[in-house]
């Protein structure tokens, strides 16, 4: 049984952070949240206290392979921020191409501006990126929260409400050259209209009115919003594809605060009649998080990207569009054969992994280090189980028979979780509600969206025994 079970919170934390990241919010979630019926439910509402372990306890388990003589020993290390941009989404459209909500958690996105439910290899090399060498690969892992159980809220108190509208910037695939600055100019006015209207909000929260929302600030907000957007999608017309959909993103919604159910559903119904645009039936009530996963989203205080060699030999370039899985988000289902354990401390990581939350001593940060599997079967850049195309090396370090070595990916996270956090069992990984926030359901997802220039100089790094950052 979880801490906390038989609550169900949306704390005043996680509603500031969610805006602060540009989290869009969506009308279809405030619906079901206000209309949920009993509040005294939760699907997971943080992680049992057992499963926080003092990491200086745990005896040495990691023990890699020793280089033999033609090891490709080299790394490649790709800089793609540390999702500066707030791009999250509950989608997996490498698990769950097409299913909006299919991750039932939020991930974390570095790299690939685009990537959600609907991307495709085509729209992701189409795409921008957020790194700095212009690797368009998407890579995504679930958040990490710290949930205090709302220790610093007042009792009784409101929240103050907040209007939450979608992120139109990670929409835009491809921006022309000669449209950036436009874009740009039109990106910023949609940020002083939410501001504006959040002015507006908080200057009427006496009014009794409870169509006030609607009527003198949604409304309003989506009128100008679909204004911008408009010429957001005109200035990239004028030089290359326009884009589809965007008006969707228009409406937007008042988060938690003093919005009334009549007002989030009266939203709701203004709201759609403008959410479809040449014929894309999808609204923005598509993206949105589901409840069970609250708190504080940390940002890791270090992304690490590091591509890496073979100990018994020179590694392949990896296809285009390839698709990698790391863990299991469903262990608790699958049970453990592809759950990996990817918890440490900094200091540790050469020595203990494991499969619970870490408490760290003074000093020491926590950690996730997600190895990818690095064994190909030189044809496929999927399967149907997204993993029989590329698997792990044996414990030498060698690849099963009729399987090619390619670069493996370390995605190393280090968390600044503060020290009684970590003893008090506060902080936890997104995950599937039937998880309950377990640690050994930590994973993690990669397409190879490199172009063939950038994956030359990664296995030339990595073949001949180089330390390259990009």
């Amino acid at each position: 049984m979880t801490r906390n079970q038989g609550r169900h919170r949306f704390s005043r934390r996680t509603k500031l952070t969610a805006g602060v990241t540009g989290l869009a919010l969506t009308i279809g979630l405030a619906v079901a949240i206000s209309t949920a019926g009993d509040q005294g439910t939760a699907q997971a509402d943080g992680a049992d206290i057992s499963l926080f372990v003092d990491i200086t306890t745990q005896q040495r388990n990691v023990n890699a392979p020793r280089p033999r003589r033609g090891a490709s020993t080299g790394t490649f290390t790709v800089d793609c921020g540390r999702n500066e941009s707030g791009h999250f989404n509950p989608d997996n459209f490498i698990a769950q191409p097409g299913v909006r909500n299919g991750a039932q958690h939020l991930h974390d996105y570095v790299g690939n501006v685009s990537t959600d439910a609907d991307s495709t290899n085509e729209s992701l090399a189409a795409a921008d990126t957020t790194c700095k060498n212009g690797d368009k690969s998407a890579y995504f892992w679930p958040v990490v929260r710290i949930d205090r159980e709302d220790e610093d809220e007042e009792p009784g108190k409101p929240d103050a409400a907040e209007v939450e509208c979608p992120d139109v910037r990670r929409k835009l695939r491809n921006i022309p050259q000669r449209a950036r600055a436009e874009v740009d100019r039109q990106l910023k006015a949609l940020k002083d209209q939410i501001a504006e209207a959040n002015a507006r909000l908080k200057g009427a929260a006496d009014v009794d009115d409870p169509n006030f929302v609607n009527n003198s600030v949604l409304r309003p907000l989506r009128d100008k919003r679909t204004a911008t957007i408009d010429r957001i999608a005109e200035a990239i017309d004028r030089f290359g594809q326009r884009p589809r959909g965007l008006r969707r993103l228009a409406p937007c919604t008042v988060k938690d605060g003093d919005a009334n159910d009549a007002q989030v559903a009266e939203a709701a119904k203004e709201a759609e009649p403008d959410a479809p645009e040449n014929g894309d039936g999808k609204s923005a009530s598509d993206e949105n998080e589901l409840p069970g996963n609250e708190g504080e989203i940390q940002r890791p205080e270090v992304v690490d990207l590091t591509f890496r060699g073979s100990p018994v030999g020179k590694v392949e370039a990896m296809p285009q569009f390839l698709r990698v899985l790391y863990g299991d988000a469903k262990v608790s289902t699958n049970g453990p054969k592809n759950a990996r354990n990817s918890w440490t401390c900094t200091g540790f990581e050469d020595k203990v992994l494991m499969n619970k939350y870490p408490i760290c001593p003074q000093g020491s940060k926590v950690k996730r280090v997600h190895d990818f599997p690095s064994c190909w079967d030189g044809q496929n850049t999927d399967s149907a189980n997204h993993r029989d195309h590329i698997v792990y090396t044996n414990e030498r370090g060698e690849c099963p028979a009729g399987f090619k070595a390619v670069p493996q990916l370390r995605i190393s996270l280090t968390y600044n979780i503060p020290w009684d956090v970590q003893v008090a069992g506060q902080y936890l990984v997104d995950a599937f509600p039937q998880e309950e926030h377990n640690p050994f359901s930590d994973h993690d997802d990669f397409a190879n969206v490199m172009s063939p220039e950038i994956m030359d100089r990664l296995v030339q790094c990595v073949n001949t025994g180089r330390r390259c950052k990009e």
